[in-house]
């Protein structure tokens, strides 16, 4: 089983919609989920009472916050990561670097290193669009090699999962 770097920040639907339209989806797919979501994403589930049933979804641990020195390393080194959604402050931090939460810090640790596949699916208002820098963002993240896709709240978030390769 090949593993994903599946990683989420808090967007509309993420209680609702993550675990069955992504996690599920891709685990079916045949992918070993190694799930990481930011701070805020991960109250949310669990106020919520959806990180059981993510925490189902794979035989990793669920991780929110980074470990300290001396703590094993609760997940292996992915080849292929998902960040969905991604909301526009985490994309805004990604483009720039900021790595101030373990999703991101995971994230930034790869992002254009050769031989991994990063996608990201992010969920953003229409005015966040019309932001000067924006579209610096993702020209950022496309030049790193990112496969980005705007989330449609009509369709399933699983047409993300469409932007990894598949499986080994």
């Amino acid at each position: 089983m090949t593993d994903l770097g599946l990683v989420a920040s808090s967007c509309g639907g993420l209680d609702t919609r993550f675990t069955a339209e992504l996690a599920r989806p891709a685990s079916a797919r045949g992918w070993r989920l190694a799930i990481t979501l930011t701070p805020t994403a991960g109250r949310w589930l669990e106020t919520t009472g959806g990180l059981e049933d993510l925490a189902a979804t794979t035989d990793l641990p669920v991780r929110m916050v980074g470990r300290l020195p001396g703590e094993p390393r609760p997940h292996p080194d992915p080849r292929v990561f998902l960040f969905a959604p991604a909301s526009a402050n985490s994309i805004a931090k990604l483009a720039l670097g900021i790595a101030d939460n373990q999703a991101l810090t995971l994230l930034g640790d790869v992002l254009g290193a050769p031989g991994i596949t990063i996608a990201v699916a992010y969920q953003v208002q229409d005015t966040r669009v019309r932001h000067p820098a924006w579209q610096r963002h993702l020209d950022t993240l496309a030049a790193a090699g990112v496969r980005l896709l705007r989330l449609d709240p009509r369709r399933s978030w699983s047409v993300a999962l469409d932007l990894l390769p598949a499986p080994e």
